[in-house]
């Protein structure tokens, strides 16, 4: 099987260092700077977002044109963030071949387009309607894949062969790989965790307690839940890897960007300097409004969004989305 990763950032090249590794596939990994690219091939690593990991010698570096990258091969994966989703997709309109992405999150919204932000497959559907596409998703840090630590993913596509693609293509030793039909439920789980982590981020930097995380992470889910069956998800895919096990890793996890976000605001730095001091994309920061904004075309209730948003703007202090939060009417849980 020839499979192509596409963005050799930390994930993209942890998930294909993994594949290669495996030795059953023929793993190329395209970096989009000539220098990246040079170094990669040079030093066999990627001293910029995986530090210290070596790649294995079976895994090969390309760079060029994406179309031509991406041309005569089994799968093709976008490891790009969410951004440059409509560009490669757009570029890749009439591959054959299945193509799904990593990237967690929503697209700002686009200058004279609806006024909402997107999901990748809902970019897709735009600009790529006849692709065969999915999502691989599912609590993952990517030196612990590189690594191979185990970890456990879920592919999720309407097209069965996207799912088998994906299954056959990193399902090994060290990374199990479920398959699910729901792919409008595994986007919206990744995508809205990274908002939650920042809440608990903030929660764990105030120190208000492992009540304080647990009661965050479980009415957190309840947010993800309510706002993904309105936009078509399946309540039960929320208490699986894209739902429930994605959020717990990226709230609690020390390696989790989006958790970090919250602990160095909640240490009283401003959004920029929290942000410059992580030098990586904290896909939650950039997706926060477009989830509230969309929950609320919906009229669905996500408070602790609405929290972290404020805070994000600089709206409400952390103190003050605590009261909030705690103060609000008796409710059913179940609701």
């Amino acid at each position: 099987m020839k499979v192509t990763v596409i963005g050799a950032g930390a994930w993209g090249t942890a998930l294909a260092a993994n594949a290669a590794a495996q030795g059953r596939h023929r793993v190329s990994l395209w970096a989009r700077n000539p220098e990246q690219l040079q170094a990669l091939q040079a030093q066999r690593s990627n001293a910029a977002y995986l530090p210290g990991v070596e790649l294995p010698a079976a895994l090969s570096f390309v760079g060029g044109d994406v179309r031509a990258a991406a041309a005569e091969q089994d799968l093709v994966v976008l490891a790009g963030p969410v951004a440059a989703a409509r560009g490669l997709l757009s570029q890749l309109a009439h591959l054959p071949a299945p193509v799904a992405w990593l990237s967690k999150g929503f697209e700002l919204p686009q200058a004279g387009a609806q006024e909402r932000g997107l999901m990748v497959h809902e970019i897709q559907t735009e600009v790529a309607p006849q692709l065969m596409c999915g999502v691989l998703s599912g609590p993952s840090f990517a030196r612990e894949v590189a690594l191979g630590r185990p970890t456990a993913l879920v592919a999720a596509s309407h097209h069965e062969a996207v799912r088998r693609a994906l299954v056959e293509a990193f399902h090994g030793p060290t990374l199990r790989i479920y398959a699910n039909d729901d792919l409008v439920g595994a986007e919206v789980g990744g995508a809205v965790k990274n908002v939650l982590a920042i809440a608990t981020g903030f929660c764990d930097g105030l120190a208000l307690g492992l009540n304080a995380r647990a009661a965050l992470i479980t009415r957190g889910l309840a947010e993800i839940t309510r706002l993904g069956v309105a936009l078509g998800a399946r309540a039960e895919t929320f208490t699986g890897l894209s739902g429930l096990g994605d959020l717990v890793l990226t709230a609690t996890g020390d390696l989790s960007r989006n958790r970090k976000v919250g602990l160095l605001l909640a240490q009283g730095q401003s959004l920029q300097q929290a942000l410059a001091s992580l030098g990586h994309v904290a896909e939650g920061v950039y997706c926060a409004r477009t989830v509230v904004q969309r929950a609320r075309a919906l009229g669905v209730d996500m408070p602790i969004s609405q929290a972290v948003v404020a805070l994000l703007d600089g709206r409400l202090q952390p103190e003050q989305a605590v009261a909030m939060l705690m103060g609000r009417e008796p409710a059913p849980e179940l609701r």
